[in-house]
């Protein structure tokens, strides 16, 4: 499974793949990377971590949902 990351880079908002030194995506707002961010997942097997703009992770999100590893706990 790929993992991603949205944060904040100086004034735009970078929407990559973990580990990369290029962005998937550039974006002036948080709103417009996540948007960005739901459409490239929407064919793809990932967890993508979304930061705040202190760095701290806000939420990590799994696509698709059925691949989540929080569901197969008993």
């Amino acid at each position: 499974m790929q993992n991603y990351d949205v944060t904040k880079k100086g004034d735009h908002w970078s929407f990559k793949e973990e580990g990369a030194k290029r962005s998937i995506k550039n974006s002036e707002t948080k709103a417009e990377a996540i948007d960005h961010m739901r459409d490239f997942m929407s064919n793809r097997t990932g967890s993508v971590k979304i930061h705040k703009e202190n760095g701290r992770i806000e939420e990590e999100r799994t696509y698709p949902r059925s691949a989540d590893p929080r569901k197969s706990r008993g």
